[in-house]
C-alpha cells in the first residue's frame, strides 16, 4: 500500500452518529472501505472485495481524521491516535438465511429498542431519529435458526428498510438508471441489525470490527429486508452476522461483526 497517493481526510458528519458524540460504527467503517478496496469496480455498483474495518476508538464527529497507508491496509487517525483501520480480506462472508418481507415487517413491532434503547440517536437503528434523517431500521425477533450437533439455536431478527433520497449518492455513474444508497449508508444498514441479534438487550456493546461484502448497492425507494443472526459469545465478545436483501430476494450485501461489551459509565 505504500505506493498509494495521498488519501483524503475522513470526516464523520454529526448526522451519522451512533452515540451522540461519536460516529455510527457501520457508517464510519463504510467510509473507510473505499480506501482499502483498491480493486473496486469503476462504476461503483459492485461487487466489492470483502473488507474488514476495525474500530480502535469511538470515531469523532465533524473533525478531520488523517488516512494513511500501512503495511496491511489503511489507518485513520485523529490527534495522533488511530481510530479506524481497514484492509481487504480473502475469506468469504456467509449470508444469513432470508426472511419474507411480510414477516420482517411484522417483526418490527417487537423491536426491543422501542422499549429501551442505549443509543436513541443512532443513525441506523435509533428511535429518536426522524424519517428522512436516520435509517430507522427496527429489527424484531423472528424464528431462530436451528444449530447442528446439539448446539444452541441462533437468534435471528429482521426488519424492512426503504432507502430514501437523502441517503443517495449523486456523484457516481451507475450501470442502471436507479439511484443507489451510498457505500457508507449500506454499511450502516448492515451494522445494528447484528447488534440486536446479539445480546444488546442484556448489556451495552459497541462495534469493534466489521467485515462486509457488497454485491451491489441498495436502490433508493425500493423496500429491502435486513436479517441479523447471533453467532456466539465469549466473555465480553459477541459475534453476529447480517444480510441485506432487495425486493426480488437477491442478496445485496452481507456482514460479520465483533462486538465488545463496555461499562456504560466508562463509555460515557
Amino acid at each position: 500500500m505504500s505506493d498509494l497517493p495521498d488519501l483524503p481526510d475522513l470526516i464523520v458528519p454529526s448526522r451519522f452518529c451512533g452515540p451522540p458524540s461519536s460516529g455510527n460504527g457501520g457508517w464510519s467503517a463504510g467510509s473507510m472501505a473505499p480506501h482499502a478496496g483498491a480493486d473496486r469496480p469503476h462504476d461503483h455498483t459492485g461487487p466489492w472485495p470483502a473488507i474488514t474495518v476495525s474500530l480502535l476508538a469511538p470515531p469523532p464527529l465533524e473533525v478531520a481524521m488523517t488516512v494513511t497507508p500501512d503495511d496491511d491496509g489503511v489507518v485513520a487517525a485523529y490527534d495522533g491516535r488511530p481510530v479506524l483501520s481497514a484492509r481487504c480480506v480473502g475469506h468469504a462472508v456467509a449470508d444469513v438465511e432470508p426472511v419474507a418481507p411480510e414477516e420482517a415487517r411484522a417483526a418490527e413491532a417487537s423491536y426491543a429498542g422501542l422499549t429501551s434503547h442505549p443509543f436513541p440517536t443512532c443513525f441506523s437503528c435509533g428511535t429518536g431519529r426522524e424519517p428522512g434523517d436516520g435509517l430507522r431500521i427496527f429489527p424484531g425477533r423472528v424464528a431462530d435458526v436451528p444449530a447442528e450437533d446439539g448446539a444452541p439455536s441462533r437468534t435471528r431478527v429482521a426488519a424492512t428498510w426503504t432507502p430514501d433520497p437523502t441517503v443517495a449518492e449523486d456523484f457516481h455513474a451507475y450501470a442502471d438508471p436507479h439511484p443507489r444508497a451510498s457505500l457508507p449508508v449500506t454499511w450502516a444498514a448492515l451494522d445494528c441489525v447484528g447488534g440486536w441479534a446479539g445480546d444488546l438487550e442484556e448489556r451495552l456493546m459497541v462495534l469493534a470490527r466489521m467485515t462486509a461484502r457488497l454485491d451491489s448497492l441498495p436502490a433508493i425507494g425500493e423496500e429491502h429486508v435486513l436479517v441479523g443472526m447471533g453467532r456466539g459469545r465469549d466473555g465480553r465478545k459477541t459475534w453476529t452476522s447480517s444480510t441485506l436483501y432487495d425486493a426480488g430476494g437477491r442478496v445485496v450485501a452481507s456482514a460479520e461483526h465483533l462486538w465488545i461489551a463496555v461499562d456504560p459509565a466508562v463509555f460515557a
